[in-house]
């Protein structure tokens, strides 16, 4: 099997996973809800008004 297809295939994947993660941050500024996220070594709750805006160039369409 070539090596650059499954290396490719994972890149794509990542950035997929990333992309979804980016939406669903925003989703829930957008929706007031509150995250949790791992900072410092230990779990720090963000409310949405400290969750920062999406990056303009990422559309959240379906």
């Amino acid at each position: 099997m070539n090596k650059s297809i499954p290396e490719k295939l994972s890149s794509q994947i990542d950035a997929g996973v990333k992309l979804a993660m980016k939406k669903a941050i925003e989703r829930h500024r957008r929706l007031g809800e509150s995250i949790s996220i791992w900072q410092d070594g230990q779990v720090v709750t963000l409310t949405a008004d400290q969750i920062p805006p999406l990056d303009s160039t990422v559309s959240t369409d379906k």
